[in-house]
């Protein structure tokens, strides 16, 4: 009888140590956690740790009707594909040449708000030659005095003939001339808005992005060294 009592009290003991056992395999760290507590651990502390946040994707959320869709998307595949070679990507400028002079088509997107400002931009007399305020045709040619299209990068700053200038880079077939062309931001009197006024159209550069006088400092700002001018007619 007495035998009996005592096996009885061994695997009694063996079940708690078991339980025990299992418990310290489900809850890793309960023992070490209870010690730095000072106390038992509670389902409070056991709850499970929330997810850190994804990093946030860059996407331009500017208004369809300030970039339209097909060029802010083209724009941005440019991007893309010439990455390595820009070195900031947190702004861009988008000039919208289907878009007439007179219209604000120079666009500066701000990729992380989505926040954009439209100034006015010249094209060159090559692409408009009958100077009728619509660009017809791009030219990567020397010489030809027309705008090009494709992807630009940003370089250094100059005073030249038009005074304070910034030099490009064309990362595309179609623009790969820039810089030995000479096509560069500079401002000029004929790309001011006072010109949309007595003509209904700005004046005609030879291939450079002209900007009206006064709006030279914001371009400069908004642009610097290193980021991407897409400019095309789609």
């Amino acid at each position: 009888m007495h035998d009996e009592q005592g096996l009885v009290r061994e695997r009694r003991a063996l079940l708690k140590n078991g339980l025990v056992l299992a418990g310290a395999l489900v809850v890793p760290g309960a023992v070490s956690a209870t010690t730095r507590l000072g106390r038992p651990l509670t389902a409070r502390d056991l709850k499970p740790m929330t997810q850190p946040p994804l990093p946030r994707t860059t996407v331009a959320l500017t208004s369809p009707k300030v970039v339209r869709p097909d060029l802010l998307r083209q724009a941005m595949a440019s991007l893309s594909r010439h990455g390595s070679r820009i070195q900031h990507h947190d702004r861009i400028a988008i000039a919208d040449f289907a878009a007439p002079s007179g219209k604000p088509r120079f666009h500066f997107v701000d990729l992380a708000s989505g926040r954009s400002t439209s100034l006015l931009v010249a094209h060159g007399s090559g692409s408009d030659p009958a100077h009728t305020g619509y660009l017809e045709r791009f030219s990567n040619r020397f010489g030809s005095n027309a705008s090009s299209e494709g992807a630009f990068v940003t370089d250094d700053y100059y005073v030249g003939k038009h005074g304070r200038s910034q030099r490009l880079i064309g990362l595309d077939p179609t623009n790969d001339n820039a810089l030995d062309r000479a096509i560069v931001v500079h401002s000029a009197w004929y790309a001011n808005k006072d010109m949309i006024e007595s003509h209904g159209m700005l004046g005609r550069s030879q291939g450079c992005f002209a900007v009206g006088e006064r709006d030279l400092d914001q371009v400069f700002a908004r642009l610097g060294a290193g980021r991407m001018i897409y400019a095309a007619k789609v």
